[in-house]
């Protein structure tokens, strides 16, 4: 168990909804030691304050469309050795921020990002990557249940995500934090290439996990279809004045346009865009290319020390976990037990198998339950076989050691 006291970063924009869910799984973490700290639009304050663990959380208002200048303002508030970050779009397995900060705690490394899976609660949106200058990832092989820690490869840094990352508060308040020239996109890889610049070593911790919604915002739709391209462009425009060679941008460039227009003419044969909507997004992205380029780029001072002192958030430490199962068709039955448990104090994952080959799903209830339901004969993991006879109590145990690692589950027996 992690013992350095852990500052949480929440940015929400409009998605109150959304913030509640996150801070319902904040609240079951398994760590001794952390505080949250949540920067939001009006909207987000009113949730937070609703919760009933308002005076628990540090909430600072924030009014910018800016996410780099949002994780500043919650870094000044942030009083632990140690910040890590979440989007308001996501939940994390209770054992998240244990697992993250650890290699923080026992090796050098500066810094530390975790695996982040998909709305299906299963299949990977990002595992680990490093980054070049152009803003161009690739896959890193690490060991997938143990942290690797990585020094930086040649011209390129070790990749991190903002919705599962943490950073030592004083190498990060050192470096000035995020550049608030990236408002949003880029604003993460950019610190990646900072810390390696330093020759900072970063960690990659697989099974700290964190669940991803992407959901629905003023910049994409709820099926993941682009509202606006312009942010994106004028973030990759500034991380090329950044830190690209001046040879090599164009080039990006024209790459990066490449990129989106296929990525739109995809949603255009889904459906979703016509012809005029991806004319009026390739616009924005040209707009924002534009704007980027004469976006004003200044020093970034350091950050200021936290300006009221730690709060410790009264969270899952301790809490132990429970394993409920049973068939799809006592679901209700099940999940008023599950809820029951929830509110004794358990951290409860529910199995809900049907006779059938239904590919699985993992979501999280607000009570405090994760839940996965399918076909007792179908598809956790996507990389598995299409068809496999089970008997549901050694489905059970075979899906509880999938997630046991990163939810607290003890291991089965042999």
């Amino acid at each position: 168990m992690t013992e350095q006291p852990v500052s949480i970063v929440i940015v929400s924009r409009g998605r109150p909804r959304a913030l509640r869910q996150c801070l319902a799984a904040v609240a079951l973490l398994d760590h001794p030691a952390y505080e949250v700290i949540v920067v939001a639009c009006a909207e987000g304050v009113a949730a937070a304050q609703a919760t009933g663990l308002a005076a628990h959380l540090k909430i600072e208002p924030f009014a910018e469309a800016n996410i780099s200048a949002a994780r500043n303002a919650g870094i000044a508030r942030a009083a632990g050795e140690i910040v890590a970050f979440l989007d308001d779009d996501a939940v994390p397995e209770p054992r998240w921020l244990a697992l993250l900060c650890a290699p923080l705690e026992t090796t050098g490394a500066a810094a530390a990002g975790g695996f982040v899976r998909g709305r299906n609660g299963i299949s990977f949106q990002w595992r680990a990557r490093s980054v070049d200058a152009c803003a161009r990832t690739a896959p890193l092989r690490v060991d997938p249940e143990r942290p690797t820690l990585l020094s930086p490869p040649p011209d390129r840094a070790v990749k991190t995500e903002g919705t599962n990352m943490a950073v030592r508060r004083d190498v990060l308040a050192g470096m000035g934090g995020f550049d608030p020239a990236y408002r949003f996109f880029l604003d993460e890889t950019d610190l990646n290439l900072r810390l390696a610049r330093a020759g900072l070593d970063t960690a990659i911790v697989p099974r700290a996990e964190v669940h991803h919604g992407y959901l629905e915002s003023p910049r994409r739709g709820r099926d993941r279809v682009p509202r606006e391209l312009r942010e994106i462009g004028a973030s990759l425009a500034v991380f090329l004045r950044r830190h690209a060679p001046p040879e090599a941008r164009a080039a990006r460039m024209a790459e990066f346009r490449a990129e989106q227009r296929a990525r739109l003419l995809r949603h255009m044969v889904r459906g979703p865009l016509g012809p005029d909507d991806m004319l009026r997004l390739m616009r924005g992205l040209e707009a924002g290319l534009a704007e980027g380029a004469t976006r004003a780029l200044g020093p970034l001072p350091p950050l200021p020390h936290a300006r009221d002192g730690f709060l410790p958030f009264p969270g899952g430490a301790g809490r132990p976990p429970l394993v409920l199962s049973g068939s799809w068709r006592a679901r209700r039955k099940l999940r008023r037990k599950a809820v029951a448990a929830a509110r004794a104090g358990h951290v409860v994952s529910l199995f809900l198998f049907s006779h059938t080959t239904l590919y699985h799903r993992v979501r999280f209830h607000p009570e405090g339950i994760w839940e996965q339901s399918g076909g007792l004969y179908g598809r956790s993991d996507r990389d598995g076989p299409l068809f496999q006879r089970w008997r549901r109590a050694d489905r059970v145990t075979a899906e509880g050691a999938r997630v046991g690692p990163a939810r607290g589950l003890p291991a089965a027996k042999e």
